[in-house]
């Protein structure tokens, strides 16, 4: 009598996330800081750069973008061989570069799409063109899952500032209202002993997340963290408001664990490592 064919095993993978971002020569922001947060988290990173600077805690002194074409064929190379369950979205400085991003999107459909919407480095220098906001809200706002911006990235996106917690609620609602499935408004540029962010979701309200303020000087990558931590989060299978929670507890340790490090002469990074995780291993059927 034959014996019965064996059923397969599991396959077995690490929960992959891609970071599509520009590359931070100070390694305490964009690229540098998404895999930090990712092999912390227990997720294998991936990138697909799409800008190169010159910075470091005191500022950027230039930017070198990566030619559409070549950006597609990272994106396409990590996709076609590894796979991705989560992408963190970082800087995209050109129109070129968002429609190369949203095409990449939507031709493989890649799934839990977090967009960072960056346009101005801790320093206060400028990294997007003025033409690439339209263009980013047009052809990506509705493939992200969620979109993160601070105080500042939304008073530019909706042609106001944003001075006091009581209006992050009307502030998210327009962000939706631009076509973001869901938003977190990070309220962190405004004065007071404690941060107030707001998460709005299409169709579910919002949620409101405070924590007391850390006093620091080392910020430098906040932003891209956070982000970055929402995306490793999504790709170990959490859903978007408990990922976002975790996130920020990701990130809160990491601000207190680099808190009182110097590094640089001007605003220092987290630390990104301060409570590694062994990477984990997903089965899938």
């Amino acid at each position: 009598m034959n014996s019965p064919t064996p059923l397969p095993s599991p396959l077995r993978r690490y929960a992959r996330v891609l970071s599509i971002a520009g590359s931070d020569s100070g390694g305490g922001a964009g690229i540098q800081a998404d895999l930090k947060t990712f092999s912390a988290l227990g997720c294998y990173g991936m990138t697909a750069i799409t800008a190169v600077t010159a910075q470091n805690t005191c500022g950027v002194t230039g930017i070198h973008g990566i030619p559409p074409e070549l950006l597609k064929a990272q994106i396409d190379a990590v996709v076609q061989d590894i796979g991705v369950d989560a992408v963190k979205i970082g800087m995209l400085h050109s129109p070129e570069v968002v429609r190369v991003v949203a095409d990449a999107i939507g031709r493989h459909q890649l799934p839990h799409v977090v967009l960072d919407p960056v346009m101005v480095a801790t320093s206060g220098d400028k990294l997007i063109a003025d033409e690439t906001v339209g263009v980013l809200v047009r052809e990506l706002f509705p493939l992200a899952e969620v979109i993160t911006p601070n105080l500042d990235e939304a008073g530019w996106l909706l042609g106001r500032s944003i001075d006091h917690a009581d209006r992050l609620p009307e502030a998210a609602q327009a962000l939706l209202g631009l076509g973001a499935r869901a938003a977190l408004l990070k309220g962190g540029h405004l004065p007071g002993d404690w941060v107030v962010d707001l998460l709005a979701v299409q169709g579910s309200g919002t949620q409101r997340l405070e924590s007391a303020r850390i006093a620091t000087h080392n910020g430098h990558g906040t932003g891209c963290t956070l982000s970055s931590a929402i995306a490793a989060f999504l790709a170990l299978g959490e859903p978007l408001p408990l990922a976002v929670q975790q996130a920020r507890a990701y990130i809160l340790g990491a601000i207190a664990a680099g808190a009182d490090v110097t590094t640089g002469r001007g605003h220092g990074p987290l630390n990104h490592g301060y409570a590694p995780m062994a990477q984990r291993v997903v089965l899938c059927a």
